[in-house]
């Protein structure tokens, strides 16, 4: 019988397992071998998603409250959004399940909790003694919608008023309700035949706890009696009532309403008002009514110790101030002050020293919650000035159009930044400190610093330092002042390609160590900045334009015929060809009217004054062509130790040097291949009718979110993938037919071939055909068709040769090819280390000529020794693309890894990141998905389902950097960040900041010796006797529903507290300390038993081994 060496058939095993595993290393023993030497250190449990803060001003906000003890600020929103904002650096982010718009917030002032109503009839209670708050109740009304809710300082119970004119009555330990009900047929007079309307508004006399004033919004007014359950006076007025306010005596309260005006009223007075008054009426000599105005929505009324009480209001203004913008006013003894708003009011609130409302109030600041932005006002100023936010509230000041995030940047880059941005800094602010001031920072743990950039519609740039989960704006870039302006629609060339916002960003490439920044914009513009601490005045703008035309002759044989032209270097040579024409025949059909090598936005051609900060290094402009405009850019790269830019669409491929000013390369995608083209490609003619620039995307915009107003079009690169996938259709269509319309007709199958977008741009040095020893620089480029074609540069030495001598480009017929669109390359050393592209320093531009003389390095930054040294190491290059990703081995060239990505949909976002001193390849994918694989094997180390792609935004603005940091714009106004790093997850409590505080309440007014003796003082009441079970009863059953949230017992730990909380935290301190004992019961027991059982077997060993000597053990 033969026998089986079992150790030979595991190795033969092992053997075929990392053969398979290798794909198609088996082409190359020698790439399979030198592979399997690198060693990958992270795995899966290197990994976990998890959002961490939310960044920006609170999208559609609607409600608004502040707790004037902690100093927390709280604003609500239409989606069912919660953001809390104390000191600068303390924000948080909470949602509610439902979804529901906030309309109303209460906090518990100085108890650490806050209850939200909801305008789906819900009411939640807020822990936010924890750093993530939670929800530690629900109360779900059925059969009534609420209104309005009012919560007295120090009480346990909220009054909840309804549509149908009722108040409930709401424990808020508990979140049950109370029996007792205030009914609207009670409170109104009997003889009245109509209904008051819904309720409008709740609060008790602040001398009186007993006396509850209500307002309906047909203009009655209620003071109802809580012990005797009647009503003491009801106040009529023929207008509708929109708030109302009291005066801190308890003697008066102001009404304001829909005509305008406003009505003080005196409590014992139920007949007419006191006084009425119209803030912006034009009164009339003959003592007729003023004319009526807008509605006055709210109304506050704030005294003072030593002057004038404070009326502030929002609204109120008259009909005839068309075109006026939204305005709060200040009426101070006999002024007023109109304060003008960028945007609607959705509310104010009046901050004042004290939390008490019988005391004088003493108001020394407004909060203005606009509709896309946030205003506190100075009140103890003269001339209200604003106070200068510290938030980052602005991101939206333009619609962000893209966006880029960097980690672990240079050290001296972000106060390089900030000390360039400091001057752009506004003047007139307050020159006292930001008044909400509540909560503590969380612990840094993170070393690092990170950026992030922002392009907008206007055509600015934002730098933010974004280190430690905070955000702050570093410093602004305009780039649209290089740009003549048109001073109204007639004056507009005619040239433009986009209806507005014609500087909009479409991709930013940034070197963080250079500071080289380059930009292309939607007119097809890239500009290209350096960064100078001097301010500079440019005499002349340097300016280039770039024919970049797309054409296929109408021959007998498309394929073979027209090698260009251009690989030969001849382009390169010719300094003064700054229009390169490798199409001449085209060059003369501007004979017939068409416009033709005209760019679409015209440079200034007066000096221009340039700041410390990035300043104007080149601006390169595509032109018209026989009538059709230039396409707009797809792929943008910058490498500042070469000197060189180079850019894409889906017409061709251009590359500028930007030292010497002149163009190096300017070919159509198929002039590329040479006689190597893969695809059989239909000619066209030149004049074919033009394509609208990225208007899919503006439907697809506009269509999935209609409120989303980013009128900028992405590049035709992202127009061309919406419309591929086949799983977004139904989810777009729904909402709009014209969608699937404009997706079948905008991109025809025809032009999709023949228009092979550039996708991709790679600067780096690395081996360019098979047969090279040693690396070289060169260009990578991808192709919306899934092809990677490279290009050598022959660079002329450094110094003073580098500006005379020229740049010779040439492609080196390297072809690869992968499935879908490329999105991304990188590249590996033999240790599997990532390779950076070469990058030169950051020095002063503008400096002394001999400092100019010497030589620039051009210094390829790695990580591992430079490959060049060693002519025999290898590398590998890293490609990824919207289905897949290969790693190949070069200089061979073979595939020795390959992963399919996704077979149903396809990559959005693909980047090489670090993490953990090593690197791996993170995707976001359309359906959701985010995953990442290791490098150089792509095995798969998470794979999670975060988010589908809702709308053009996330598709725009998702990007991953290193240290498992990423972010995208998660609405209009705000950026979320993320982190699929487990160590940040496992830190994240720690980094977050606290909101609650412990902070003494403070003292309840002195009620003096002589209100104390004849009564007049605050009168208290035990609502408890009123409220509670035993004097109301229980509450219908059906009213409403009560939900316990997921708070949890750490939840009501927190919250129970204060004076509210005393009974609720003595029942859980019995509790625990019953379930202490029970588990010490246990634990006794537990010990016992271990004990008895150790006797037993010891008992037991003893018998064994009594007769045995001890030789015989």
């Amino acid at each position: 019988m033969r026998k089986f060496n079992i150790r030979k058939v595991l190795d033969g095993l092992t053997a075929v397992s990392a053969v398979a595993s290798a794909s198609s290393a088996a082409q190359q023993q020698q790439a399979g071998n030198r592979e399997t030497e690198i060693q990958e250190t992270l795995q899966s449990e290197h990994f976990q998603l998890c959002k961490t803060v939310r960044h920006g001003f609170p999208y559609q906000p609607s409600a608004l409250a502040f707790d004037p003890v902690q100093k927390i600020l709280a604003i609500g929103t239409q989606t069912g959004a919660l953001r809390l904002f104390g000191r600068p650096g303390v924000e948080c982010y909470c949602q509610h399940d439902s979804g529901a718009a906030v309309i109303q917030l209460q906090f518990l002032i100085n108890e650490g909790a806050l209850v939200s109503a909801l305008a789906d009839d819900t009411l939640h209670l807020w822990n936010l003694r924890q750093k993530r708050p939670a929800i530690l109740h629900s109360l779900k009304f059925n059969r009534e919608r609420i209104t309005f809710c009012h919560l007295p300082f120090q009480s346990k119970w909220l009054y909840v008023g309804t549509e149908r004119g009722n108040i409930h009555i709401v424990n808020v330990e508990s979140f049950t309700l109370s029996g007792y009900v205030i009914m609207w047929n009670k409170a109104i007079e009997l003889s009245s035949k109509s209904h008051p309307g819904p309720v409008v508004h709740i609060s008790d006399n602040p001398m009186d706890e007993g006396k509850l004033l209500i307002g309906f919004e047909s203009g009655t007014v209620v003071l109802w009696d809580l012990k005797s359950k009647k009503a003491d006076y009801r106040y009529t007025h023929d207008e509708a009532i929109h708030s109302v306010a009291w005066h801190h005596e308890g003697k008066q309260f102001i009404c304001s309403h829909s005509d305008g005006t406003l009505t003080i009223w005196n409590v014992k007075s139920p007949t007419k008002p006191f006084q009425t008054i119209t803030p912006h009426g034009k009164q009339l000599k003959d003592g007729k009514k003023p004319e009526p105005c807008k509605p006055i929505l709210k109304v506050e009324y704030k005294t003072t110790r030593a002057g004038e009480p404070f009326i502030i209001l929002s609204g109120g203004l008259s009909y005839d101030t068309v075109g006026r913008r939204p305005c709060l006013t200040v009426m101070h003894g006999k002024s007023t002050a109109v304060l003008e708003m960028d945007y609607s009011i959705v509310d104010f609130l009046t901050l004042c020293e004290t939390p008490y409302p019988n005391d004088f109030q003493e108001p020394y600041a407004v909060v203005v919650l606009l509709e896309k932005d946030l205003v506190l006002i100075d009140l103890a100023q003269n001339g209200y000035p604003i106070f200068e936010n510290p938030y980052p509230l602005t991101i939206h000041e333009s619609p962000v159009t893209c966006c880029e995030y960097f980690a672990d940047c240079p050290v001296d880059l972000i106060p390089a930044l900030y000390s360039v941005g400091a001057r752009q800094k506004r003047q007139g602010y307050s020159k006292k400190e930001w008044p909400i001031s509540g909560g503590n920072w969380g612990v840094i743990t993170q070393s690092y610093s990170e950026i992030i950039i922002t392009g907008h519609a206007d055509g600015s740039i934002k730098f933010w330092d974004a280190s430690a989960i905070t955000l702050q704006v570093l410093y602004k870039l305009k780039t649209a002042k290089v740009f003549e302006k048109s001073r109204n629609k007639d004056d507009r060339p005619n040239t433009d390609i986009v209806d507005e916002d014609p500087y909009a960003i479409q991709i930013i490439s940034w070197c963080p160590e250079s500071r080289m920044l380059c930009i292309a914009g939607v007119s097809a513009h890239v500009i290209i900045y350096r960064f100078s601490k001097q301010e500079v005045t440019t005499e002349v703008i340097p300016m280039l334009e770039v024919r970049l035309l797309y054409e296929i002759n109408d021959v007998e044989t498309p394929d073979g015929e027209q090698v260009p032209p251009v690989p030969t270097p001849g382009t390169g040579s010719n300094p003064q060809s700054i229009v390169p024409q490798s199409h001449p025949s085209t060059s003369s059909s501007s004979s017939d009217g068409l416009r033709d090598n005209v760019p679409c936005l015209k440079v200034k051609n007066s000096p221009l004054k340039q700041s410390p900060g990035y300043q104007i290094e080149l601006v390169i402009q595509l032109v018209w062509v026989s009538g059709e405009p230039p396409q707009q850019i797809t792929s943008l790269a910058i490498n500042s130790a070469y000197g060189l830019v180079v850019f894409g669409n889906c017409n061709g491929i251009a590359m500028v040097d930007y030292l010497q000013k002149t163009v190096l390369l300017n070919l159509g995608t198929i002039e590329l291949y040479g006689s190597n083209d893969p695809y059989r490609r239909e000619p066209r003619s030149p004049r074919k009718t033009r394509q609208p620039s990225g208007g899919l995307c503006d439907i697809n915009e506009g269509t999935v979110v209609p409120e989303d107003r980013c009128k900028s079009p992405t590049s035709a690169k992202m127009s061309r993938k919406l419309s591929l996938p086949t799983e977004l259709k139904p989810d777009l269509d729904v909402k709009d037919n014209s969608c699937s319309r404009s997706r079948s007709s905008s991109v025809t199958s025809i032009d999709k071939e023949s228009r092979e977008a550039i996708s991709a741009l790679h600067f780096c040095e690395t081996f360019t055909r098979k047969a090279d020893t040693s690396p070289s620089p060169c260009l990578w480029v991808g192709t919306t068709l899934g092809t990677v074609l490279v290009i050598v540069l022959n660079l002329p030495p450094g110094g003073e040769q580098r500006l005379l001598q020229p740049v010779i480009v040439s492609p080196s017929g390297t072809i690869l090819r992968l499935k879908g669109a490329i999105l991304r390359m990188a590249f590996l050393d033999t240790t599997g280390s990532l390779v950076p592209p070469a990058h030169e320093t950051w020095r002063e531009h503008h400096e002394d000529k001999d400092e100019k003389e010497k030589a620039k390095k051009r210094r390829p930054v790695s990580v591992s020794p430079s490959s060049s040294q060693e002519i025999s190491e290898n590398q590998y290059a890293v490609i990824c693309s919207e289905k897949q990703a290969k790693v190949i081995s070069l200089p061979s060239q073979n595939c020795i890894y390959k992963q399919n990505i996704t077979e149903t949909s396809f990559v959005l976002r693909g980047d090489i990141v670090s993490l953990s001193n090593s690197i791996c390849l993170a995707c976001f994918c359309a359906n959701g998905h985010i995953m990442t694989f290791s490098l150089p094997s792509l095995r798969p180390l998470l794979d999670v389902y975060y988010l589908p792609l809702t709308n053009m935004r996330i598709a725009r603005t998702f990007c991953f950097t290193d240290n498992g940091q990423a972010l995208y714009l998660v609405s209009p106004t705000e950026i979320q960040r993320l982190t699929y790093s487990q160590e940040t997850c496992e830190n994240l409590q720690e980094m977050l900041g606290e909101l609650f505080t412990l902070v003494e309440t403070p003292e309840a007014p002195n009620r003096g010796f002589f209100k104390g003796l004849f009564g007049g003082g605050a009168q208290s009441l035990d609502r408890e006797e009123l409220f509670g079970e035993s004097a109301s009863g229980k509450a219908s059953r059906s009213l409403a529903q009560h939900i316990p949230g997921p708070g949890g017992i750490e939840g009501v730990k927190g919250a129970a507290s204060g004076v509210v909380g005393e009974l609720a935290r003595a029942r859980l301190a019995l509790d625990e300390r019953g379930q202490k004992l029970g588990e010490l019961e246990e634990k006794t027991a537990a010990m016992l038993y271990s004990a008895d059982s150790f006797s037993k077997h010891a008992h037991e060993m003893m018998l064994k081994y009594k007769d045995k000597k001890w030789y015989q053990f």
